[in-house]
């Protein structure tokens, strides 16, 4: 989803308009202003304060529409969405080209050169201003989404899969072949995306660089408030700090995976066969867990599912339960509109869109979720993150439009998951559904299989824009795109393809990210700031316990910290949010590893004996 709908899928600025979106809404059309000899402020604020008020009603509309259509699917819905967004599209790309008017101000005030920049920044994928490129860009944009959305693999004897159906096999099937045809199988969808991708890459460096950038890089690093090499910098000492733990994982979870198929297929010292890891990227090892799980399968001592099933919990009790969570830090409760116009079930009339995600529609107060929801604990957690959304959302709601957004793209998930760390047993005890919190020893199990979650992704979430980078600025090239992609995978995930890949191949292209435009750092920054979120906000409540058993509800202390953070939104440079709620203004990804320390522990007692690394 885009930002303009401010939900979940993917979380960028309000103005970012990126690939999910009907396929071409990031494009920047040829909407040049007539230029004028030496702007004043004045003109600039005038500008501004126009291109706000346009903004804020046509995002409005486009919300709305894109509510009908993904709630109710028919033809017709998904053309008045696409039309609704077209016009936003078409304003924002104007407002972003008549900006570059102002960039030879004199000493403009620090919120006009911020604002000037957001609109600049709001365009994911801007294309020259040459109308010949920009229609040929919104071709290949279109391409590449739609070879991406309509993939599937046929073998030999005619059995076509789709993504979903290569991916269920990757998580249950633990034949080894199996796992290579289908890891190998959705690979073929790429391979005819690379030329197209490399036109691409020289259209967006071209808008990029008449929006003042170097290359499409360095533009998407300059949205979080520092020297795009500062900040590609920054993210790798963030890698720094939690790679040991990420290495103790990798070793057993190989080891483990060596005893169930054999030194033949996964090799001591080597990376581990990317098919074999449960998920098609390898982002994700927790459908492996039963395979590298501790001796007894060790458990959380209960079943959420079984103990909301038993004491009687639909979908409206479980959203109610979450309200009451913010409600309990101090927080207002939702507006009775959310019980009205949020879709909770789903409806047996029609088809819709189950994917959780939240929304803000007006920018002010039509706050929604839209689920399916079943009463499990996958559903119950799901929802503590999902109104975390719909509160951070509300507690900006009286920044300006363009400062209607987290303070960067990574902190709107890292809010949602950092409530949702909250839901533990001491949590459960406090709302009625457990009698008492099992014994720490109960724990080893639950923190494997978080880890199997949180940690495997910490290389991938970072990889993934480490190759884009490379490519806009001309490190890695053509000739050469696919080698760079498995250095990196095997560098930083200490993963190999199954079988050899070639230049023939174009696996980056397999992740979706990649051919539909959407930027992936924000997810490594939210799997950082989570936990550094959680830390702090436990401290603030008084919780002196394991931090994998820490919950803030109840912690008005914690919520009045909590908002403070949220209500500046993008007002503000991001370090001053982060330092409103943890007291530091660099990120710290040390939280991780308290969080994990007994599985940590665990880990480095398997390993005994072990050769590590790769």
């Amino acid at each position: 989803m885009t930002g303009l709908l401010h939900a979940t899928a993917a979380r960028p600025r309000v103005l970012r308009l990126a690939g999910p979106v009907l396929g071409l809404l990031s494009i920047a059309f040829a909407a040049c202003a007539p230029q004028q000899s030496a702007p004043t402020v004045a003109e600039a604020e005038a500008f501004l304060d126009d291109a706000e008020a346009q903004l804020s009603k046509v995002s409005e509309a486009a919300g709305r529409a894109a509510w009908v259509q993904a709630t109710y699917i028919t033809y017709d819905t998904e053309v008045l969405a696409a039309e609704a967004s077209r016009q936003h599209t078409e304003l924002a790309v104007a407002l972003a080209n008549e900006a570059k008017r102002f960039d030879a101000l004199v000493d403009p005030p620090t919120e006009v050169v911020r604002k000037l920049r957001l609109l600049k920044l709001a365009l994911t994928l801007p294309a020259p201003s040459n109308a010949e490129q920009t229609a040929e860009l919104s071709q290949i944009a279109a391409q590449l989404t739609s070879m991406y959305g309509s993939g599937s693999y046929c073998d030999e004897g005619g059995d076509c899969r789709d993504l979903g159906q290569l991916s269920r096999t990757l998580a249950t099937n633990r034949d080894p072949q199996a796992l290579e045809e289908a890891w190998v199988g959705w690979r073929t969808v790429s391979p005819a995306m690379r030329p197209l991708y490399q036109r691409y890459a020289a259209l967006g460096n071209a808008g990029a660089q008449e929006l003042g950038f170097p290359d499409l890089g360095a533009m998407w690093r300059s949205m979080y408030d520092m020297d795009p090499d500062d900040f590609a910098a920054e993210v790798d000492r963030l890698w720094d700090q939690v790679r040991p733990l990420y290495d103790k994982l990798h070793c057993h979870v190989r080891a483990r995976l060596a005893e169930r198929y054999g030194d033949d297929v996964v090799t001591d010292g080597k990376p581990i066969p990317a098919s074999l890891l449960g998920n098609m990227w390898s982002q994700d090892w927790s459908n492996i867990y039963e395979l590298v799980a501790p001796a007894g399968d060790a458990d959380a001592g209960y079943d959420l599912s079984s103990l909301l099933e038993a004491k009687g919990y639909d979908a409206e009790k479980m959203v109610r339960t979450g309200e009451g969570f913010f409600t309990s830090l101090g927080f207002e409760p939702l507006p009775e509109t959310f019980w009205q116009r949020s879709q909770l079930t789903k409806p047996r009339d029609r088809d819709v869109v189950c994917h959780a995600s939240a929304w803000d529609v007006d920018n002010v107060e039509d706050l929604r979720i839209k689920m399916c929801i079943e009463p499990t604990a996958e559903d119950f957690s799901t929802i503590h993150h999902e109104l975390g959304h719909n509160f951070y959302q509300r507690a900006y709601n009286e920044q300006s439009f363009l400062y209607l957004d987290s303070a960067n793209d990574g902190f709107h998930e890292a809010v949602g998951d950092a409530i949702a760390l909250s839901v533990t047993p001491k949590y459960l005890v406090g709302i009625g559904l457990l009698d008492q919190e099992p014994a720490l020893s109960a724990d080893l199990g639950f923190l494997l299989r978080m880890a199997l979650d949180k940690v495997a992704f910490l290389p991938f979430g970072l990889l993934v824009d480490k190759w884009r980078w490379g490519v806009f600025s001309g490190e890695i090239t053509p000739e050469t795109y696919n080698a760079a992609w498995w250095e990196l995978r095997e560098s930083y995930q200490g993963v190999a393809p199954p079988v050899a890949r070639s230049e023939d191949d174009f696996d980056p292209g397999a992740k979706y990210h990649v051919p539909g435009s959407t930027p992936y750092m924000r997810y490594f920054l939210a799997a950082i700031l989570q936990f550094q979120f959680h830390r702090s906000l436990c401290a603030l409540a008084g919780d002196d316990g394991p931090l994998h058993r820490c919950s803030i509800y109840g912690s008005e202390e914690a919520g009045k910290r909590l908002d403070e953070m949220l209500s500046m939104g993008l007002s503000r440079p991001w370090p001053d949010a982060l330092e409103a709620l943890t007291g530091q203004r660099q990120m710290d990804a040390t939280a991780i590893l308290d969080y994990f320390e007994p599985v940590s522990a665990w880990l480095d007692e398997q390993n005994a004996g072990r050769t590590c690394g790769w």
